[in-house]
């Protein structure tokens, strides 16, 4: 059973940046590949990016290609998302997610993912 933790979210104002951590415990981490979803009230849950167990391999939503940035401490159990030149839209919930497979080609979807973290809401201010 793998617990997730994540933090670091918070009010930023557009353009700005912010950095989301996930700490995870309860597993041995470089064996799940991580994800980040997000999710606004009355909307589904939205894939935002994924990184595989190595951390050599990444994925990303077109709206955050450019702008937002997977990475992981495995050494510190730790999955991160950089965001970058945050817009309004960006506003949301944000989950960290654990998927057990070694592959899968449907990364984007929750139901993938077999453990789920708390979630850290970040609002965006235009």
């Amino acid at each position: 059973q793998v617990q997730l933790v994540e933090s670091g979210g918070g009010l930023v104002q557009a353009g700005g940046s912010l950095r989301l951590s996930c700490a995870a415990s309860g597993g041995t981490f470089s064996s799940y590949a991580m994800a980040w979803f997000r999710q606004v009230p009355g909307k589904e849950r939205e894939f935002v990016a994924r990184i595989s167990r190595s951390g050599s391999g990444t994925r990303y939503a077109d709206s955050v290609r450019v702008r937002f940035t997977i990475s992981r401490d495995n050494a510190k159990n730790t999955v991160y998302l950089q965001m970058s030149s945050l817009e309004p839209e960006d506003t949301a919930v944000y989950y960290c997610a654990a998927d057990a497979a070694y592959y899968t080609s449907t990364y984007y979807l929750e139901g993938t993912y077999h453990y789920w973290g708390q979630g850290t809401q970040v609002t965006v201010s235009s």
